[in-house]
């Protein structure tokens, strides 16, 4: 077995010497950046527009929190399958092809939400667009890590992740001012004309290497027949699993769980997800920037996980009386401590040689997505013995925990030299 391989590939297209502010303005970085802040805001679309949509089509309170769960699962496995998909393709046809292919197929779908009556269509949209919005963010930070020096490339990641999240916050304006039909044609337009933006973008060197290299590009199989390389890939997904308890869990199911912890002054989802991603804005930036200030993408994160832990800890014990401005400023503290993704992703893609590279970095951050379907499960398994907050707090016990435990055996991949493959 020969896990890493050294290959004879340049390490980036950009020199060490190239000044910060020429990496950050570079089109990979451009790209990246407003491909992943559409995606956001298309991905958090429909847990803004939850109640209301589904009001909208005769739904009851009690049919909007199960059928609303079932259809945000729908749209995760749709994540989970496309995320393996789209990662295969990065590998096997390159970083640019999926960039282009992931947000056509997003924007039709949720071009087609907008135009929904039943509940049934509704399904098949969100698998449509979770499909779709899989393969964005991997693609993007793929291409950025191998285009930038290793000295500058988790200042890249940082800026795509800041202004990524940044979407979130935007789709929750356009939730509170327009109709949820509105917004979901918005969201696709957005995606159609990114489109446009991205002709004149490069692939990256090493890909281009790659595709004459000596290695089997693209085998997602390859993930699971080798202890190191699926040793390596669980301790990235298991470390990141709770920014998407907060998300999925914490901010979506905001209204309810305000409501079952004492909170005097009602609670809105989309006004809870606006403020927790603008947390996840200045997370995701202090995040990548304290990773490169100590030269330790683990140390962050373990960090980061720890107040996840304490911001939980407040949430579900401190609300109780609680009005409006309080609870937000709660979802603004889990969402900054959440705001680990972008150094999450980074390792992912730092983890693995170039001809998985992309598989790797797509499909992660989806199987991170899709661990909502089982923490929704366990949550509803729970909540007939412990409520609705003793079913959330021991879901979040569990994940967090998980997670701290990955992310202390994850390898340190600062400043790692990307130029290399797995080969068996």
């Amino acid at each position: 077995m020969q896990p890493h391989s050294s290959a004879p590939t340049p390490a980036s297209q950009e020199s060490s010497s190239t000044p910060l502010w020429k990496s950050l303005v570079t089109p990979a970085v451009i790209v990246a950046s407003l491909g992943y802040f559409v995606d956001i805001f298309d991905l958090l679309l429909f847990s803004i527009v939850r109640k209301p949509s589904l009001a909208s089509l005769g739904l009851d309170e009690a049919a909007q929190i199960s059928e609303g769960l079932f259809l945000h699962n729908l749209q995760m496995t749709g994540m989970l399958i496309g995320g393996i998909l789209w990662g295969i393709l990065a590998d096997k046809r390159g970083r640019l092809s999926v960039l282009f292919g992931s947000i056509l197929l997003y924007s039709v779908g949720n071009l087609a939400n907008a135009f929904v009556h039943s509940v049934e269509a509704y399904a098949i949209c969100r698998l449509i667009a979770g499909i779709g919005l899989a393969g964005e963010l991997g693609a993007g930070i793929t291409l950025v890590a191998e285009t930038l020096s290793k000295e500058h490339r988790g200042y890249g990641t940082m800026i795509v992740a800041t202004v990524g999240v940044s979407g979130a916050v935007v789709a929750g304006l356009i939730g509170e001012f327009f109709d949820w039909r509105t917004t979901y044609i918005i969201g696709g337009v957005l995606g159609l004309a990114l489109l446009l933006l991205r002709i004149n973008t490069a692939e990256s060197l090493l890909f281009q290497n790659a595709e004459q290299g000596p290695a089997d590009r693209g085998n997602f199989f390859s993930l699971f027949t080798q202890w190191d390389r699926f040793r390596r890939l669980a301790l990235c997904v298991l470390s990141a699993v709770p920014i998407w308890y907060v998300i999925g869990t914490l901010v979506q199911l905001s209204p309810e769980l305000a409501r079952e912890l004492g909170v005097v002054e009602p609670i809105t989802a989309g006004r809870a997800i606006l403020f927790c991603y603008t947390g996840l804005v200045f997370g995701d930036f202090a995040s990548g920037a304290l990773s490169q200030w100590f030269k330790s993408r683990v140390k962050v994160i373990v960090a980061f996980i720890t107040g996840t832990a304490l911001a939980t800890l407040y949430y579900f014990n401190g609300l109780g009386g609680a009005g409006q401005v309080e609870f937000y400023a709660v979802c603004v503290a889990l969402g900054f401590f959440a705001g680990y993704w972008a150094v999450f992703v980074t390792v992912a893609a730092e983890q693995f040689g170039t001809n998985l590279r992309g598989t790797v970095a797509t499909s992660a951050p989806n199987f991170v997505r899709a661990s909502v379907v089982p923490m929704s499960l366990s949550f509803k398994a729970l909540q007939s013995t412990y409520g609705i907050p003793g079913a959330a707090q021991w879901v979040g016990a569990c994940v967090i925990a998980v997670a701290l435990f990955a992310a202390l055996r994850l390898t340190e991949t600062f400043g790692k030299d990307l130029g290399y493959y797995e080969i068996d």
